[in-house]
């Protein structure tokens, strides 16, 4: 197995890409904290992993609390003896146009993407930098890291900066064998992305199917959804790579949305 004795922390991990990520860790071997600001959903999903076999602990935690980013993984050292490797993957979406935009709800969507992205890497790194072993921190950015779309503005804005923080984490790991690099999903049918078709459509004056197909898939090559599988695939190779030929990276999986 190819993430055999490792341990992996995984924000987000009680639904959608966090939770395929998390699932697909455990098949491969990893132990697995499964981090989620929702504790009971957090347990939930920790405990259908274990029940297949996988190490797990469900733990609640609010990624833009630094003494709760703290303390989770204190709490998952304790019990798996160290971190491997981070996910970095909750997330939150607020669709609406630039000019009415609240501030108050631009200040909550960077601070769960980039706070929430700092304090689960320098808690990662700190003990991976005090344990000697290396490990891989992977961000979950988007296709809007490489490009933008109306009525997204803050979450362009964090996906993009994603970037950058993976490129600082990859030269400054290097000397501790700490890799970072960043997967790049299209649009995936989460529960993120089936809130935003109908205020999207209310937004732009087009029906719900027009959104999926005019707006979210209109470049793909095939008209097709990424999905959750897809995403956990391209984050199992790049958590197993392992060597500093690949990091600072940020890899697109998006049936051809963006091409490189």
């Amino acid at each position: 197995m190819k993430l055999q004795s490792k341990v992996a922390f995984v924000t987000g991990a009680a639904s959608g890409i966090g939770l395929s990520i998390a699932r697909l860790f455990a098949q491969e071997g990893a132990a697995v904290a499964v981090a989620d600001l929702n504790l009971a959903a957090a347990e939930r999903a920790a405990a259908d992993l274990a029940a297949s076999g996988a190490r797990t602990v469900g733990i609640g935690v609010d990624v833009t609390d630094e003494a709760q980013v703290d303390a989770a993984f204190a709490a998952a050292v304790a019990r798996f003896g160290g971190i491997d490797i981070l996910v970095s993957n909750a997330g939150i979406q607020t669709v609406a146009p630039l000019l009415d935009f609240d501030f108050a709800a631009w200040k909550k969507l960077l601070a769960v993407h980039l706070d929430g992205a700092f304090l689960t890497t320098r808690a990662a790194m700190r003990d991976m930098v005090h344990r000697g072993r290396g490990g891989s921190i992977l961000y979950t950015g988007s296709v809007h890291s490489k490009e933008a779309s109306v009525l997204k503005a803050p979450y362009v804005t964090a996906k993009h900066g994603l970037i950058g923080l993976a490129k600082v984490v990859a030269k400054e790991g290097a000397e501790h064998r700490i890799r970072a690099n960043v997967i790049c999903p299209g649009f995936v049918r989460t529960p993120l992305v089936d809130k935003q078709i109908p205020e999207q459509a209310a937004a732009l004056r087009l029906s719900e199917a027009d959104v999926v197909r005019k707006v979210m898939l209109k470049d793909t090559v095939d008209g097709e959804f990424t999905t959750l599988e897809d995403v956990a695939q391209v984050a199992l190779f790049l958590a197993a790579f392992d060597s500093a030929a690949l990091t600072g990276q940020s890899v697109v999986v998006s049936h051809g949305w963006f091409m490189q």
